[in-house]
């Protein structure tokens, strides 16, 4: 509802009927004080709660690509190591003959 037309609604009403005796002083002032305050938002809370909200996606995102990767790694063929070139790349100029005359 409409905050401006519940405040013309609610003076209206207070109009048509005169506080009595029994109401307290400046009871109308302080009920329409606390309809003009709005709660402070909490980002805290605002954060846990998308969180939350994404983890049940994350965490069947991660079991389906686990899933894909385990069932369909068999069907690749198998890599190469790497390693092993790097290593003997880098080792190619100590793998000469020992009787060769080139000098480091």
């Amino acid at each position: 509802m409409n905050l401006g037309q519940l405040e013309r609604k609610l003076i209206a009403a207070a109009r048509a009927n005169p506080p009595g005796e029994q109401v307290p002083y400046a009871f109308e002032q302080r009920i329409l004080a606390r309809l003009g305050e709005r709660p402070a938002v909490d980002v805290w809370e605002l954060w846990s709660r998308a969180l939350w909200r994404a983890a049940a996606p994350c965490v069947a995102l991660m079991l389906l690509l686990g899933a894909w990767a385990y069932f369909f790694a068999a069907e690749r063929p198998p890599v190469t190591d790497l390693s092993q070139d790097f290593d003997n790349t880098v080792l190619a100029a100590t793998d000469q003959e020992p009787g060769s005359d080139s000098v480091w």
